[in-house]
């Protein structure tokens, strides 16, 4: 039981095994004496599914692209684009997957994509981390469509306003009550915006907050939003 790469490793040889059994345990959510080993995936674009179960039926967001790097996102965009074939693989899978766990609410379905294969990774039952580009690609973002389908109501149709990105903001080092630099920098890439979590306490690589940029490309957007992420300095 995990989240954002803790407790995550990859074993390559017959020697790595007691070192990944002993992270799994220390790093994991839990405590037991089980854990889960997966097969090493081969795959050309990871992509969250953003899929809503609300009372007039199950929805979908435009796909998310994202960058993870040891188990832990970096950055997203939106939308990534996909074959109307593997569209719709997605969607199927995501549509399964939602309605065998049952509930209202915005589930995060990752999937790997290979060629014309589509894989199932995991889903999260929640807005997703990938998923806060939505706070400025989207009509509506991620945490209002959560809102809105656990309160019974319906569900406007959703759109992407404009190729948009986000990128995180990390601690670089442990202490408490963190103070940030470079705000008035980073606000100066245009489109960009900040969102800052106010965590009380920062460690190594812990994520502190998020710059968002629209583009006229996918592109641009991304570059926008790591330039601001960029400027941002967690002191501590």
């Amino acid at each position: 039981m995990s989240s954002s790469g803790k407790g995550q490793s990859i074993v390559r040889q017959e020697s790595e095994i007691e070192t990944a059994w002993n992270y799994a345990h220390s790093g994991g959510r839990t405590r037991s004496d089980r854990v889960i080993i997966e097969g090493f995936v081969e795959f050309e674009t990871e992509i969250t599914l953003l899929t809503v179960r609300a009372i007039d039926g199950t929805h979908f967001c435009p796909p998310i692209g994202h960058v993870q790097i040891s188990g832990d996102y970096r950055e997203s965009w939106q939308p990534c684009p996909l074959s109307e074939g593997t569209l719709e693989q997605c969607e199927a899978i995501a549509a399964q997957i939602t309605e065998a766990l049952g509930g209202w609410g915005l589930f995060g379905v990752e999937l790997f994509i290979q060629g014309e294969t589509v894989y199932f990774s995991e889903v999260s039952p929640r807005p997703h981390d990938t998923g806060m580009v939505t706070l400025i690609s989207q009509n509506q973002s991620e945490f209002e469509l959560h809102v809105r389908a656990i309160l019974g109501l319906p569900i406007d149709p959703i759109t992407v306003i404009q190729p948009g990105a986000s990128a995180v903001i990390l601690a670089t080092e442990a202490g408490e009550e963190p103070q940030y630099e470079g705000i008035d920098r980073a606000l100066q890439i245009p489109t960009s915006k900040l969102r800052i979590f106010g965590k009380p306490k920062a460690h190594k690589n812990r994520r502190m907050g998020v710059a968002l940029a629209l583009g006229e490309s996918i592109e641009e957007a991304r570059d926008r939003a790591k330039a601001c992420a960029a400027e941002i300095k967690v002191i501590v």
